[in-house]
């Protein structure tokens, strides 16, 4: 039969004074890791424009006096957040792929004859007008007098919580998933 020896107390204490401080390093190592990762968008230039915005109400109008798709194009930049429904004729681009297809995008929107193209997001606070200032730089780079961008008020937030009429407008529209959103985007 063997028998295991214990290290002395002395040794011990060393033993656990180095697996705490090992895991007290990690534990810091984790949290400053955390600290110093970047958002989605810090690996994209500013946009130069700053960006314009475009009212919901005037967004309704628009479905009654142009031709979507055609007058105008409405962008739904979000991704995992994806859910809940999305404003009627609107295409999901998410906005940490559009910078870098920014040019396609613009060549799409131009060979359409597309006048106005409203990004948004949940709430329009960040991606939103991020994206529409990036859409805005390459209208502005090409010189393109006949096309703007701009955000949309409030987003999908703003826009389902206003009435039934703009709700109406919301394909797979989920009241669920809009009765505990919050305000971010």
């Amino acid at each position: 039969m063997s028998i295991y020896k214990l290290p002395s107390p002395q040794l011990f204490n060393q033993h656990l004074r180095f697996i705490f401080s090992s895991a007290r390093f990690s534990l810091h190592r984790s949290k400053l890791m955390a600290s110093e990762q970047q958002p989605w968008h810090a690996a994209f230039p500013k946009p130069t424009s700053p960006p314009a915005f475009i009212s919901r109400e005037d967004t309704l109008t628009l479905f009654s006096t142009k031709t979507p798709g055609k007058d105008f194009i409405l962008v739904d930049v979000r991704r995992t957040d994806f859910e809940g429904g999305t404003i009627k004729h609107s295409i999901n681009l998410p906005a940490h792929s559009l910078y870098p297809t920014r040019e396609a995008v613009y060549d799409l929107i131009h060979a359409a004859g597309v006048k106005t193209v409203i990004s948004y997001c949940g709430s329009s606070a960040g991606r939103g007008p991020r994206v529409a200032g990036w859409l805005q730089d390459i209208i502005d780079e090409k010189g393109d007098k006949n096309v703007k961008s701009v955000a949309l008020e409030g987003g999908i937030k703003g826009w389902v919580k206003a009435a039934d009429e703009y709700r109406a407008l919301v394909v797979g529209y989920n009241a669920e998933v809009w009765e505990g959103a919050g305000e971010g985007c």
